[in-house]
């Protein structure tokens, strides 16, 4: 049994990248424009393991009389009717209008419960805005950026008491050691399943880098023809340009962007809608192979881009371009690979090819090297295997005390997806697991399963274990 969620809010406040981002893939228009989404529109939505059934709803307007505004308001006011919880977005960044307060109080008023959601919450310029939606009287608002996929377990949380009130989580908890059984070698099958079927898929497969690195140059030599224009000259490259190809009978949709400058550094408008085409082709790719120019390795614009993949849950390959006419190579790879130590500690492992896209040498290891992180990205690990690894681990490592003198207990674990891969740890007091050992499991996940270079997400909850088995005759 499922349950459904509605997206409301002023207008241009993120709800059609809200919606976009629950559902997986961009179905919704997004525009800083106001007023572009006016039906209301559903989608399949996952999120953490938890599934529901979004809506994106047209911003909300203070009319009531026969306008297209006062027709949009009417679809929003049904839509909320017949969810079970409705998300009011506000912009964290733009601060609580007199429409929130209005629409807040129009929403407080109804049988639909209310979770307030402040969106625009990364960096600190969305932090006013977020403690004075605490003033809208709709609870505790929850921060996130649709844009950049943060908050989103927060957002889980608050959504999880709905959709066990709905029935969308299995309440049956058994927190006995799970064992390999019938129901796990079904599990391991299915993984297997989605794999190929994931294998049998285009691969989506995007060129990032800063201009003038060769990013072209490098489509060209892949493609096997002139596809892009190419030449000294940066920012040749404005659109990102998608092309179909098969590598070793793999199909393959290669995606040549725009070079991404610094942003104190863009005027030109065309180039902001290059970059804003190259940044949406990231969210939308699978794997990014971020190209640099051996001359100047992994600079700060570089590691931003790395950075933005990262956080997107996007595999990353890192293609060190002109490494031909590299003088003392051994040093240059010692500094790469030091810098990706320091600045990105969070992905060990990410696969750096050396390589030269006018000679055309090292494509066919670049390649390979896209293959596997693909794979990597896609894993998924039986849920009996993962508890034998966590059982070994606590033992060999147990969490700190909590006051008192009483021990943190780590009852259970289970992936709740891949691409990237995802892991739900259920724990006794989440909130006092410190940071420093979830990073000692994330560690330990990426040795022990092999997940070297692909983003991993660790999220701790407390309460009843939807994902443990039900042992009832």
């Amino acid at each position: 049994m499922g349950f459904t969620v509605a997206i409301v809010g002023r207008p241009n406040v993120g709800k059609s990248t809200l919606f976009n981002r629950l559902v997986g893939k961009r179905v919704a228009i997004v525009h800083d424009m106001p007023g572009v989404t006016r039906d209301r529109r559903a989608g399949a939505a996952t999120l953490l393991g938890m599934d529901f059934t979004v809506i994106d709803t047209a911003g909300y307007e203070d009319a009531t009389d026969d306008s297209v505004e006062a027709r949009m308001r009417r679809q929003t006011d049904q839509a909320v009717e017949e969810a079970d919880v409705a998300l009011l977005l506000i912009d964290s960044r733009a601060g609580v209008t007199p429409l929130d307060r209005h629409f807040a109080d129009l929403l407080r008023k109804a049988k639909t419960p209310v979770i307030l959601v402040a969106n625009k919450c990364e960096g600190r310029a969305g932090e006013p805005g977020l403690y004075e939606a605490y003033g809208l009287g709709l609870g505790e608002p929850v921060p996130v950026s649709a844009e950049h996929g943060e908050g989103l377990s927060d957002l889980f949380f608050a959504l999880q008491p709905y959709a066990e009130a709905a029935g969308a989580l299995n309440d049956d908890e058994d927190e006995d050691a799970v064992e390999q059984s019938a129901e796990d070698q079904d599990e391991e099958a299915a993984n297997a399943a989605e794999e190929a079927k994931a294998a049998a898929r285009p691969l989506q497969l995007v060129i990032a880098g800063r201009p003038n690195v060769g990013k072209s140059t490098l489509v060209n030599r892949l493609l096997g023809e002139d596809r892009m224009l190419t030449g000294p000259e940066a920012g040749l490259t404005r659109d990102a340009i998608t092309s179909e190809w098969e590598h070793k009978e793999r199909r393959i949709r290669l995606v040549d962007t725009a070079g991404l400058r610094k942003r104190a550094n863009i005027d030109d408008p065309v180039e902001k809608l290059s970059v804003s085409n190259t940044l949406e082709a990231i969210r939308m790719a699978e794997v990014v192979v971020l190209v640099m120019d051996a001359a100047a390795i992994l600079d700060k614009q570089d590691l931003t881009i790395a950075r933005m993949v990262i956080e997107e849950g996007r595999a990353l390959v890192i293609a060190i371009n002109k490494w031909d006419v590299v003088e003392k190579p051994d040093e240059a790879m010692a500094r790469l690979r030091d810098r990706l130590e320091t600045s990105m500690p969070q992905v060990r492992g990410v696969p750096c090819v050396t390589m030269s896209a006018l000679a055309g040498k090292g494509l066919g290891k670049l390649m390979d090297a896209v293959i596997e992180q693909h794979k990597t990205w896609n894993r998924r690990i039986s849920t009996a295997k993962l508890n034998q690894w966590l059982e070994e681990v606590v033992a060999h490592h147990p969490p700190p005390a909590l006051a008192g003198g009483r021990r943190l207990k780590i009852r259970y674990m289970t992936q709740a997806k891949a691409r990237p891969p995802t892991f739900i740890i259920f724990a006794s007091k989440p909130e006092e697991l410190p940071e420093a050992y979830t990073r000692y499991l994330v560690n330990g996940l990426r040795e022990a399963f092999k997940l070297p270079g692909v983003p991993l997400r660790l999220f701790v909850r407390g309460g009843k274990n939807p994902y443990a088995k039900n042992k009832k005759k």
